[in-house]
């Protein structure tokens, strides 16, 4: 039993950890909370059911048009929305308060063009299970996990060993010395929206195959969770992100295996606060220092 429930946790946590990459990605570089990107995970497992319903009935192609729209939307979110923010210097509330309303906008659209009920996913398919002592792992779930973690592992790449990488790095470090230095500042951030909508897409698409099926509470559910993935883990830090998706994913599902279905995210939520009074900078987060 406890094998299954752990097996089941990393393989929803997983996903969770895709989303919270690129939350902490957002908010390392502009110390923005960008509560569109729930919504945006939302629009990304609606875009591949109704391309692979509306479309071409090929899921990789289905996916590979989510990606582009998405990466697009975000994309377009922060040159068009926030980059004229930044531009007239707006107080620091204004771009959250402009990702919120981002968000409520792409949940009506869904809502008056999908309507409100949830959408099955067509595709996915049982491919029969392996045992492992007591407990029967999905061979989906199994594919599900090694997508999750070969992008974690793609994105830890980019970040750590590639040139827009540490570009993004040193805007999360400094962004007036970027400017000085040379750096695009602009291309970066935009990018780093991009980049967060891509994520945010696939796991959309991965957890609607999963669940079997797409809905709007999907943006809420997952904005909350990523949230508390980032601060669990450590807001703004890739590797807490990564950990701190996993160990939500792992403690609700536990929590629902053991407790009730009903309370997983209450749980989950609780452990998350008695481990913030414990070490209230996350796992992996470091305290900044205050010069006077």
């Amino acid at each position: 039993m406890f094998l299954q429930q752990l097996f089941n946790g990393f393989t929803i946590g997983s996903t969770y950890a895709l989303v919270t990459i690129g939350f902490s990605l957002i908010f390392g570089v502009l110390r923005l909370m960008n509560f569109a990107n729930g919504a945006i995970y939302m629009l990304g497992g609606y875009l591949s059911v109704v391309i692979f319903t509306g479309v071409v009935q090929n899921f990789w192609i289905a996916l590979l048009g989510s990606i582009i729209i998405t990466g697009i939307v975000g994309f377009s979110i922060d040159r068009f929305a926030l980059d004229l923010l930044r531009k007239k210097e707006a107080p620091p509330l204004a771009p959250m308060i402009t990702t919120m309303g981002i968000s409520t906008c792409i949940e009506n659209m869904i809502m008056v063009f999908l309507g409100s009920r949830s959408k099955p996913v067509p595709y996915g398919a049982n491919l029969g299970f392996i045992t492992v002592g007591n407990a029967r792992l999905g061979i989906f779930q199994v594919i599900i996990l090694g997508i999750a973690l070969v992008l974690m592992g793609l994105v830890s790449l980019l970040i750590y060993k590639t040139k827009i990488g540490n570009a993004m790095r040193a805007a999360a470090q400094n962004m007036a010395a970027c400017k000085l230095m040379g750096v695009n500042v602009k291309m970066v951030i935009s990018s780093t929206f991009l980049l967060a909508a891509v994520l945010s897409a696939i796991a959309g698409t991965i957890v609607g195959m999963y669940y079997r099926s797409v809905s709007l509470t999907m943006a809420g559910s997952m904005g909350a969770k990523t949230f508390a993935a980032a601060v669990l883990g450590g807001i703004g830090n890739i590797p807490g992100a990564i950990v701190g998706g996993l160990c939500v994913g792992i403690i609700e599902t536990l929590g629902a295996g053991y407790v009730n279905a009903s309370y997983r995210d209450g749980i989950a939520f609780g452990i998350l606060i008695l481990v913030l009074l414990i070490k209230p900078n996350g796992l992996f987060g470091k305290g900044v220092e205050t010069k006077v």
